[in-house]
């Protein structure tokens, strides 16, 4: 079956005035093959198409009408990208997927490696999957930004992580789009005594001298959970490692804000973490290119609360409530309630951190906490009238958590309401903190996408 089917048809919609049916085949656009969501979103942009429309007979027809500039034109498919996402064929040395337990729901196994959802979704792309003809396209469409999974720019190392033979060509392809002024973001899993050290400067240098192409550069620790059997050693980083990471990666920051007149580079905010080191002040993450990485994630929440706490008026004592986290982030959190406490006066709110049993204690973050772990932590404890959730817990659009433990099953077995919270939005979570009417309700407006971003 074609995955370019017209499934429905928007109400109201210019496809919808122009007479497109539901069960015709979209084959072209203007005269462009339509393969999937890319040649879609592309070639419907503008306010004058005519479409080839094929029916089930195979008969085709065409349909010309005119829309806004950038409208919609109101078309739905079988999928997102209106074709199966591309599955990774690396075999990186420190793949989270990998260390996945069995037994999950299948769409955890899946390693997506799909630069039509680095661009749409923002994942993140190693490029050894990548054909000529996508890279062509690529460039040929100016699908920008880029989001690319570095690691290492020293082939013989990169090589040795993703475990492909075109892993060495990072490079030069990256090369190619900066000469086409094709945007990239780029993120470094860094791996203790592998791609850090000399090696994590030479990636650095290398990734500089593609500047302004190369626009932001995220040092994120590697995840190691405690599935790792039959897998490369890897041991997590210790707090005098991610020091030296922190140090090495903030020199290289300095330099680059001198010459280029921004940082270029910033660890995440597990690395400071880990270091046991204060976080940077909210101005040096600039323009927070890479919050999706967790970097400045929590000083971004800090500054929202205070602005947040800035417009609040008069409002009723909340109920009593409780909220969970990963281990990482819950000391932020206790100075967030303390905040909202000074300003606002009586309130009664306890932090809760979660300890990651399910997949090893070294795993710290919120996004990776399950609903069996919360359920045996929290019960019996003093949880108040609600119990605040952050959304990245959750699966994206969904109420379940990554083990298929759904909210309501959390209220049910700790007898307590769940209000899930935007975990990027300080003042959805001052909304939540006060029990104020909330605009987003935390949740998330995003399709799924199946990877794995190491945020508190």
């Amino acid at each position: 079956m074609s995955l370019t089917k017209i499934e429905s048809i928007d109400p109201h919609s210019p496809a919808r005035r122009a007479g497109v049916r539901v069960g015709e085949t979209l084959k072209h656009v203007n005269g462009h093959p339509i393969v999937d969501v890319l040649d879609y979103k592309f070639y419907t942009y503008d306010a004058q198409l005519e479409l080839a429309l094929e029916d089930g007979a195979g008969r085709v027809r065409l349909v010309r009408l005119r829309k806004g500039e950038g409208e919609s034109l109101g078309l739905n498919f079988q999928t997102y990208l209106m074709d199966r996402a591309r599955s990774c064929a690396n075999k990186c040395v420190f793949c989270f997927v990998d260390q996945m337990p069995p037994g999950m729901r299948q769409s955890l196994y899946f390693k997506d490696d799909d630069a039509r959802l680095s661009f749409l979704l923002g994942n993140y792309i190693t490029l050894t999957n990548l054909s000529q003809r996508e890279l062509a396209r690529i460039i040929d469409l100016r699908v920008s930004p880029v989001n690319i999974s570095v690691h290492a720019t020293d082939p013989a190392v990169r090589t040795a992580l993703l475990r492909s033979r075109r892993a060495g060509e990072c490079l030069a392809v990256m090369k190619r789009l900066a000469q086409a002024d094709i945007r990239m973001n780029c993120q470094i899993v860094s791996c203790p005594g592998v791609n850090d050290g000399p090696v994590l400067e030479r990636t650095l240098r290398d990734l500089a001298a593609l500047y302004p192409a190369v626009s932001s550069v995220a040092v994120v620790p590697v995840g190691v959970t405690r599935h790792r059997k039959d897998l490369t050693a890897i041991a997590p980083y210790t707090p005098v490692q991610a020091g030296a990471v922190v140090d090495q990666v903030e020199k290289f920051a300095a330099g680059s804000l001198a010459r280029r007149g921004t940082a270029l580079a910033w660890c995440s905010d597990e690395f400071y973490l880990l270091a046991g080191r204060s976080l940077p002040e909210y101005g040096y993450y600039e323009d927070m290119p890479q919050l999706e990485n967790g970097v400045g994630m929590l000083r971004q929440l800090q500054h929202q609360v205070a602005a947040a706490l800035e417009s609040v008026d008069a409002f009723a004592v909340p109920p009593p409530f409780s909220l969970a986290t990963g281990v990482s982030a819950a000391p932020f959190l206790r100075e967030i309630i303390d905040r909202v406490r000074d300003r606002c006066g009586t309130m009664s709110g306890t932090v809760y951190p979660v300890r990651n049993e399910f997949f090893g204690e070294t795993i710290t973050v919120s996004g990776l906490v399950t609903g069996q772990d919360l359920i045996a932590q929290l019960s019996g404890k003093n949880l108040g009238e609600r119990l605040l959730l952050p959304d990245n817990m959750l699966r994206a659009g969904e109420r379940v958590f990554l083990d298929d433990v759904s909210v309501e099953q959390v209220e049910r077995s700790l007898g307590v309401p769940v209000a899930v919270v935007d975990a990027g939005d300080g003042f959805d979570l001052v909304d939540a903190i006060l029990n104020l009417p909330r605009e987003s309700g935390g949740v998330p407006l995003l399709p799924e996408a199946e990877y794995y971003r190491y945020n508190p």
